[in-house]
């Protein structure tokens, strides 16, 4: 394959990973806290060995897949009346303990466990502000949570409610579709005025007309390029062809 046929095919790797990216967007485009994902290209600019660009000429490009960025702006706010249901005014995470250490999530749709403890989807317990597992008192079933995060039962306080922001959120990792991972280096920054809403989810960020519409167009440039590759093998195929009959 010559150089069109390696630029065509950095350009169709690199369209493919947008489209797995695109793919999970509109999955999750239902589920609460979401944070939709993008990829970044670069073009790398390269000559082949020993060859000159002609005056007024282009050098080759290559695509690459750079990163992928998340977009960490806040969703729409949907009522449920559920007062375990809670979202955040502010940029911050609620913290969850997970099997596999703290977690950090904006899905703020919260249970009771049969032990009384408050709970994410997953199962996971909702920490309060010093490390510590939120639990109701025997025989409580109303809840109240404040702005502040505070939560209070018939029999009192509760606790309040552990969240945190990160001066680089972009740093974070995604650990399925709802929770997020700080990596050594990262550091949790306690939110003094989280602005906690209760009786509400934050939905996801994802807009599915929007994501539908660059999938398509992916999908189309996609073929375009499956076509040219194939076009190209066919194109040398029969230039190897023509070779060995001259022989």
């Amino acid at each position: 394959m010559d150089t069109p046929g390696y630029i065509v095919l950095s350009r169709l790797a690199a369209q493919s990973r947008a489209t797995d990216v695109l793919a999970a967007n509109i999955t999750n485009a239902g589920t609460p806290g979401f944070k939709a994902s993008q990829t970044i290209f670069a073009q790398q600019l390269s000559r082949q060995s020993g060859a000159e660009t002609p005056t007024g000429g282009d050098q080759l490009a290559f695509t690459q897949d750079r990163a992928t960025w998340r977009d960490m702006s806040a969703g729409s706010l949907r009522q449920t009346g559920n007062p375990l249901d809670l979202a955040l005014g502010s940029d911050g995470f609620f913290a969850v303990e997970t099997p596999r250490g703290e977690r950090f999530t904006r899905a703020g749709h919260f249970t009771l466990s049969p032990d009384s403890r408050v709970v994410d989807a997953e199962g996971n317990a909702v920490l309060g502000e010093g490390g510590q597992p939120l639990t109701l008192p025997p025989g409580d079933v109303r809840i109240e949570v404040k702005g502040d995060g505070t939560l209070q039962s018939e029999s009192g306080p509760i606790g309040r409610l552990r969240v945190v922001r990160f001066e680089d959120a972009q740093r974070l990792q995604a650990e399925g579709s709802r929770l997020f991972n700080a990596p050594q280096g990262v550091d949790a920054l306690p939110v003094e005025a989280p602005g906690v809403v209760q009786g509400a989810v934050e939905e996801s960020n994802v807009s599915p007309v929007a994501e539908l519409t660059r999938l398509t167009a992916g999908l189309r440039e996609f073929q375009f390029a499956a076509q040219f590759i194939e076009k190209e093998s066919e194109r040398l195929g029969t230039a190897v062809d023509r070779i060995l009959r001259r022989r």
